[in-house]
């Protein structure tokens, strides 16, 4: 599993027009877009929701547990574009909608029951982003 943080001060998700799904912390917060390939499992999805809660990217070397950051989690199978030969990125390493669907859920969830505010894109739609990536501060983490 794979996730590429960045740390906003909006973010929201519109599909067809209309917002989905938004945050519009007040201070910082974090935008996750995450990656699943084959072999993760609900195990690798729940600890890097807890190393995402708890990485020190906010201000003052905080992380989101420690201001209430509130989190937007959209699903992005081209974290696993493998782009190493010719022009046409290969989409081999992400894994299948069935096995990623589920563990994005299941990454959402575990934030929450560690006490994060979750907002979610919806998953294998026609996704917009908005967002103001505040610093920049963008990190990929893995698991």
């Amino acid at each position: 599993m794979r996730i590429l943080v960045q740390r906003v001060s909006s973010a929201a998700v519109s599909v067809d027009g209309r917002v989905v799904s938004a945050i519009s912390p007040s201070g910082q917060g974090l935008l996750a877009f995450v990656g699943v390939t084959h072999g993760d499992d609900a195990g690798k999805a729940r600890r890097l929701a807890e190393k995402l809660w708890n990485l020190r990217i906010l201000a003052g070397e905080r992380s989101a547990a420690d201001v209430d950051a509130p989190i937007l989690v959209v699903s992005q199978f081209t974290l696993y574009a493998d782009t190493a030969k010719g022009r046409r990125p290969s989409w081999n390493a992400a894994a299948p909608g069935s096995v990623a669907e589920p563990l994005v859920a299941t990454f959402a969830e575990a934030l929450g029951q560690l006490g994060a505010h979750v907002a979610t894109g919806v998953f294998g739609a026609d996704m917009q982003v908005d967002l103001v990536n505040d610093g920049p501060v963008t990190v990929l983490l893995e698991v």
